[in-house]
């Protein structure tokens, strides 16, 4: 079995900070290249960038960029998708473990919930309001019927019981993947400011979402990389149009 290389590459994660100018902000792309990292179980430092007084350093070291970005041997990269396959491609087996996930639909379903947030919490029309909750709540339906339908290795061809619904932590299985790296950050953002802007909460009878956050809140990789619930409803305070 191969060992770790003795030279780990060096690698610093610049992502945006929050109001106090060195916690860590309301940026979920930031946190999903934390995530990713994380998982890898490479060494690295995270940077805390000051939007509103950006270091000359760094005006120096990445003009006209904003977090995240990453310096890996020294070399920039920028661009979350690009650094993020870059990191598969880079810090793979035996040394480190592939994110990617297995199935196509683990990334998929998640993938239009982040914008029917966008438009519930941007709407100032009251009479727009229940059409756009109800096509939020149609994606977290999708999520939560993702969630709940057991993968093909949770089926036993050779046993007589059929599984009815899925006993997996996370979207691809029991192990996070890149997948969740993306959605998980855009769930918590979501569960923080529509709660406080909106009133809304995911149903409590969506078993699978919750069964699904319950699990990535007791993982370190995601609860530690959120940012506090004031940064998001920070974030939020002048998106979220009052409604008349």
């Amino acid at each position: 079995m191969e060992s770790r290389p003795s030279k780990e590459p060096e690698i610093e994660l610049f992502v945006k900070a929050g109001l106090d100018g060195e916690n860590i902000g309301n940026c979920p792309f930031c946190q999903r290249l934390f995530m990713v990292l994380w998982l890898k179980g490479v060494k690295f430092n995270v940077t805390t960038v000051d939007m509103t007084r950006k270091p000359e350093e760094l005006k120096d070291l990445a003009p006209g960029t904003n977090p995240p970005f990453l310096l890996f041997n020294r070399e920039l990269k920028t661009d979350f998708i690009k650094i993020e396959e870059f990191l598969e491609q880079t810090l793979g087996p035996p040394t480190y473990p592939h994110l990617s996930p297995k199935y196509k639909e683990s990334f998929d379903v998640g993938s239009d919930i982040f914008a029917k947030f966008s438009a519930y919490i941007k709407n100032p029309r009251k009479e727009a309001n229940s059409n756009l909750e109800k096509a939020l709540l149609r994606e977290f339906q999708r999520l939560d019927q993702y969630l709940n339908n057991p993968l093909p290795e949770e089926i036993d061809q050779d046993s007589v019981e059929d599984i009815a619904v899925s006993k997996r932590k996370f979207l691809d299985g029991d192990h996070l993947t890149l997948a969740d790296c993306n959605l998980l950050p855009k769930l918590h953002i979501i569960k923080i400011a529509a709660k406080k802007y909106r009133d809304f909460e995911i149903p409590a009878d969506m078993t699978g979402v919750w069964r699904y956050l319950n699990n990535a809140y007791a993982c370190d990789e995601f609860s530690h990389t959120c940012p506090a619930d004031e940064e998001i409803i920070h974030t939020y305070a002048s998106v979220a149009r009052k409604m008349t």
